[in-house]
């Protein structure tokens, strides 16, 4: 029967059977009834109430089995009838010197399950007395459920336990001096680490230790755990030591021991934050954070301040984030913030938000100056624009509007932003809300002039939302109000603007435009209407209202509020290996393809978790024993997201005919991605390039004063740049030597790209450049890039991108760097492509049919009959179109194809703007036509060794 439920199949018509089995007086059969009761029937089930009256003879019967036997049931249905009905039988077994250890065990546990379901089955007036007679047990098992229920009772009402207070002191006494611990409840050396903890819980409970005595027993017990704990290699061990640990760090604080205890509490987490293994840093940053909210440890706290900072390099930097939050005051907000911000570039982007929030709240509190704010806020919105939220470039302006001496140096700051190729959409709404107040002061600087700063503001207006553009438009009324007397030319500017937007179908803008052409005629008149904006009166920061109004979690809950909470979650924290077998870790794929993560995996098995360059970041990665291949396939989320766990290429003095063998795995070479330089044979740099997996080894006639090295790429470049086009993250470029890949996100015409340089070799790589070819449509500006990357390192280099009108040409990489005396370069398509920019929206018919009519014929409505299309279902039609952008509409989609021929198929596409349809339409045909080329069939190796270098470069190639 339990089969057939587990099944997933009704067993209805066994339920009275087994209700039945409970009442038969032989073993097998009753001890049936009892699991099937408790696997089938829950605890409101009407069956129960038959079986109440034989589990309560049961229970008061002599058979210690069948006590048992029914004391599980009860404890695992529980029940407000069982519990009602029950549980004065069952505090008679916890109190009966009768009955045998493990009877009085389940009976305790049987008893915390019917006081969770129904705390009024304890009456606390008769129960508190024996509650402590029970903390005098010499059993350890029977201790530990006890306390359990101790635990579960204190919660509720301390006040009517406080005898059980000192009994709690003696047993961790007991326990801390291992004195009758019997071997069983040893637990790697640890005396009932379990027990331990459970007490000590209890303790939390209670406001305070009146007892001079009592208190003082108690605080030389928790200086035998602070004294007696350390990491060692045992996982198990470290798990239950750590548990009894955190548990007493609760405790020490809770009971507001003497500074000295404090400082040696936090001494001992700066060990545990300092060790590699990331389990135990996350457990020493929380308990570190719990102790922020004691008085007089701020300053002790500092001290570690710096490998704090080392933690935001852990995957998980959440606990980090928190600690240097609650940590940072005036004297050390200005490092904290500039980490931060420095981080902020390459931090996950499920943590980017909170991460801004924070920095601008810290700027804000603690900034030694206003300028100095200006400039985070500023910094912060260009590194993380898209999780900047409103609230913090508002709180900028309050503060620049209020203070008369800041508004020429925030000006100019804007102005300095404007120039940058790419900026985020804030960016460009803070800066030109800023220079429409106060570009006036400006007028003197070069650069500055109203024609002039209208010119740069104005180059953003096409790539900005309607909402800018409505920022802007005042921004124009602003400096013609600034500009007296009036300039006609710059005036004719801004007219012929607002003329047009007096049409824009948003009602917002429409109005702005017209107003202000309107305002902006009557001359002098115009200075007294759009005046300076006056100064907001004083109120308390959004930013800090919204930091207070988020419900903090249990690593920020401090001893003092749980004590007057007399609420406490579990601080006891027992953190598993979750390493594999062979000692890695696993990786969740899934949540990496959803949201492409900024951040690069770090070693945490390294004793260096990460060096700083002054460029790029650089990840430290130890290297790991790989099997010998000759031609590596990594795995491409783990080549992104994790070490660079490949294959280093084989030393000069390998046999020739390993090296001649690995041409088997040579994969097709495609011209247009990757562009070789002249030969050249007086000079190895100047040497064709040709990157790939196998390497060769020539040392012949003409060549005999060095070696020459030819690399052929791994893998298809031109395939790897089409995936690139439809997705976000993948490999664009991989030789035995370097491994370029690529994360980005999109946001409207916007786009934020990460290259990640790795070096899979064990020698480091010289003279690396990277250097960004784009075409005339996109603004593209590329973070340095180190000259060295160090053997088996990783550097992250973000690249921003704004495009400016619709086009098909490709930025290029021109991407080199030197091995040994060897100088390898390479030119790369870069995978910003059109459909990147695209923002797929769902309309229904109704909306879709009159703006498709709307649009009659060339050149906003372009049709072709395309021909060479590669056969696909529809389905997988359809994902090419959402790889592409181009949502598919429910019940609006029809493909015209011929029913001779399903290689051809007729295209329209239609635009408002007749560049787009055109560039829209070759794409979209692109894709539909290309088909991926089939790798080139292995060279055969040469019959026999040629002394012509020329032959065997054209014989290999």
């Amino acid at each position: 029967m339990l089969y057939i439920y587990m099944l997933g199949y009704d067993v209805d018509f066994g339920h009275m059977e087994a209700v039945s089995l409970i009442s038969a007086p032989k073993y097998p059969e009753k001890q049936v009834g009892y699991i099937v009761t408790s696997c089938l029937l829950n605890e409101n089930h009407d069956f129960l109430r038959l079986a109440i009256n034989t589990v309560r003879n049961d229970i008061i019967g002599r058979n210690e089995t069948f006590q048992c036997l029914a004391l599980t049931m009860v404890g695992n249905i529980g029940g407000r009838e069982f519990a009602e009905s029950l549980a004065p039988d069952v505090q008679k077994l916890i109190i009966s010197s009768s009955c045998r250890p493990l009877v009085r065990k389940k009976a305790a546990l049987c008893l915390l399950r019917l006081y969770r379901k129904n705390p009024d089955v304890v009456n606390v007036d008769g129960w508190a007395d024996r509650m402590a007679q029970l903390l005098d047990e010499r059993d350890l098992g029977v201790l530990t459920s006890s306390m359990s229920l101790l635990v579960a009772l204190v919660s509720n009402n301390h006040e009517a336990y406080w005898s059980c207070l000192p009994k709690c002191v003696k047993i961790l006494e007991r326990l801390a001096r291992n004195q009758d611990v019997p071997q069983e409840y040893t637990y790697y050396g640890i005396p009932s680490p379990w027990l331990q903890v459970k007490t000590m819980r209890a303790l939390q409970y209670f406001p305070t230790v009146e007892d001079p005595n009592t208190r003082r027993s108690l605080f030389e017990v928790l200086q035998r755990i602070l004294m007696g704990t350390d990491v060692v290699k045992n996982v198990n061990k470290n798990n239950a030591s750590h548990a009894v640990l955190f548990e007493a760090l609760a405790l020490v604080m809770h009971l507001d021991a003497e500074k000295e205890m404090m400082s040696q509490c936090i001494a001992l987490l700066g060990k545990f934050i300092a060790v590699r293994e990331p389990n135990i840093r996350y457990l020493g940053l929380e308990n570190m954070t719990r102790m922020l909210m004691v008085t007089d440890v701020h300053d002790i706290i500092k001290r570690h301040q710096a490998q704090i900072i080392t933690s935001l390099k852990d995957p998980d930097i959440r606990r980090a984030l928190d600690l240097l939050y609650g940590m940072c005051d005036v004297s050390n907000a200005k490092d904290i913030v500039e980490e931060l911000l420095q981080y902020l570039s390459t931090a996950d982007f499920a943590m980017r938000e909170e991460l801004s929030l924070k920095a601008a709240i810290l700027a804000e509190k603690f900034a030694p100056d206003l300028s100095w704010y200006v400039d985070v806020i500023l910094q912060l919105i260009d590194k993380a624009g898209d999780f900047v939220s409103d609230d913090i470039w508002f709180r900028v302006v309050q503060f620049v509007t209020n203070n008369e001496d800041l508004q020429p140096y925030a000006a100019a700051k804007a102005r300095e932003y404007l120039d940058k190729p790419a900026i985020h959409e804030t960016m460009v709404k803070v800066s030109a809300y800023l220079l429409g107040e106060y570009s006036h002061l400006l007028a003197r600087r070069p650069g500055c002039s109203p024609k002039e700063i209208f010119s740069i503001i104005h180059e953003k207006l096409p790539t900005v939302s309607m909402s800018t553009v409505a920022i802007l438009l005042s921004t124009y009324a602003k400096i013609l109000m600034h500009t007296q007397p009036a300039d006609p030319e710059l005036q004719n500017q801004i007219w012929t603007i607002f003329n047009k937007y007096e049409s824009c179908i948003e009602v917002e803008i429409q109005q702005r435009a017209v107003e202000y052409f309107a305002l902006s005629r009557k001359g002098v008149a115009l200075m007294d209407i759009l005046a300076e904006m006056p100064k907001f009166p004083e109120r308390q920061s959004s930013l800090i209202k919204k930091a207070e109004d988020v419900e903090v979690d249990t690593a920020e809950q401090s001893a003092i509020k749980l004590r007057a909470q007399q609420q406490q979650t579990s601080t006891a924290l027992v953190v598993a290996d979750q390493s594999s077998a062979n000692g890695t870790s696993p990786v969740n794929q899934l949540g990496l393809v959803k949201v492409p993560s900024m951040s690069s995996s770090v070693d945490h098995n390294s004793t260096d978790p990460g060096m700083a360059q002054p460029n790029g970041t650089l990840t430290k990665v130890d290297p790991q024993p790989q099997p010998p291949s000759p031609s590596p396939s990594p795995d491409l989320l783990g080549d992104l997201l994790g070490p660079l766990a490949i294959e280093g290429p084989p030393v000069a003095g390998e046999s020739e005919q390993n090296v001649v063998s690995g041409l088997e795995g040579v994969a097709a070479v495609d011209a247009a991605a990757i562009v070789p330089v002249t030969v050249q044979t007086n000079a190895v740099e100047n040497l064709p390039c040709w990157m790939g997996s196998p390497r060769f080894l020539l040392d012949r006639a003409g060549f005999s004063d060095y070696m020459l090295w030819l690399y052929i790429p791994i893998g298809n470049i031109a395939e790897r740049f089409h995936a690139l086009c439809l997705k976000d993250s993948g490999v664009l470029y991989e030789d035995p030597y370097v491994q370029i890949g690529i994360k980005a996100e999109w946001r409207g015409h916007h786009g934020r790209l990460v290259l990640f340089l790795g070096n899979k070799n064990t020698s480091p790589l010289f003279s690396v450049q990277a250097l960004i070819l784009p075409p005339s449509h996109l603004k593209m500006e590329l973070s340095l890039v180190p000259e060295t990357i160090p053997p088996r390192a990783q550097v992250q280099c973000p690249l921003e991108v704004m495009n400016l009108r619709p086009s098909r040409d490709v930025a290029v990489l021109d991407f080199s760097y030197k091995f040994n005396t060897n100088m390898v370069n390479v030119k790369l398509r870069l995978p910003a492509v059109l459909n990147k920019f695209l923002q797929p929206i769902t309309v229904s018919a109704e909306e879709f049919f009159p703006q498709w009519r709307s649009l009659s014929g060339p050149p906003l409505k372009l049709q072709e009959v395309v021909r060479g299309v590669r056969p696909m279902p529809l389905l997988e039609m359809a994902n090419l179109f959402n790889s592409c952008h181009l949502i598919v509409c429910p019940g609006l989609t029809r493909i015209e194809t011929d029913p001779a021929d399903r290689t051809q198929l007729r295209m329209t596409v239609a635009s408002g703007d007749p560049t787009l349809t055109f560039e829209l339409k070759e794409f979209i045909k692109e894709q539909l036509v290309s088909i991926p080329t089939a790798p080139r069939p292995p060279a055969p190796a040469p019959a026999a060794p040629s002394n012509d270098p020329g032959a065997m470069l054209a014989g290999l190639l």
